[in-house]
């Protein structure tokens, strides 16, 4: 009975010993924090918004465990302003995604009861785009500078060189699609501005 016992303690003390979390320190580690779900929640845009900010503050972690293959300096110069760059544009759409989710897009004359509830809505979906935009400067900078060393093959991270080499071309331009959903914002808020009791 004694040894039922003694085993029984032995395991529940190994599964705790086994089940503790590990820490999370570096940049890596937080990117993997970030995930999307089927249906996008604001609290899972904030959520990932924390993440991947928490990931920007962080250290890289050694070469060694990069998320692309790193075998001298200038791989690593490269790989640092790659991911960097791609947390920039993760959090550019995470903001984005937020803001849609309080964006009215049209203002229907049948939502004049609400009017005040969406001016408020609208302007959070603005302060969402906007704090979009302030990532944009840094993001062209860091894309600029990982396309300086174009010809450095780096392993595991193509995905982040198109991001880049469309950002450098100017297919991807933030400030052009964040812009095009502050004017209608805009426009949208005019719209209710101007409903009265006569609306509807």
């Amino acid at each position: 009975m004694r040894r039922i016992g003694l085993l029984a303690s032995l395991l529940i003390l190994v599964a705790l010993v086994g089940a503790s979390a590990y820490p999370v320190y570096y940049k890596e580690q937080y990117y993997k924090l970030f995930h999307l779900h089927y249906i996008q929640y604001p609290d899972d845009s904030i959520e990932n918004i924390y993440w991947l900010e928490q990931a920007k503050k962080a250290d890289f972690c050694n070469p060694l465990y990069a998320l692309a293959t790193v075998v001298d300096p200038k791989h690593w110069e490269r790989y640092r302003s790659l991911l960097q760059m791609h947390l920039d544009i993760k959090l550019i759409e995470q903001h984005r995604i937020l803001g849609s989710k309080f964006d009215k897009r049209v203002a229907y004359f049948y939502n004049a009861p609400w009017k005040d509830q969406n001016l408020e809505s609208l302007k959070t979906a603005e302060l969402a785009y906007r704090a979009a935009l302030d990532y944009w400067k840094e993001t062209k900078e860091l894309a600029a500078n990982a396309m300086k060393s174009r010809f450095v093959d780096l392993e595991g991270a193509e995905f982040w060189i198109d991001e880049a080499a469309r950002i450098e071309s100017g297919e991807l331009d933030y400030a052009q699609i964040i812009g095009a959903d502050l004017d209608r914002v805009a426009r949208v808020r005019a719209e209710f501005e101007k409903m009265d009791a006569s609306t509807y």
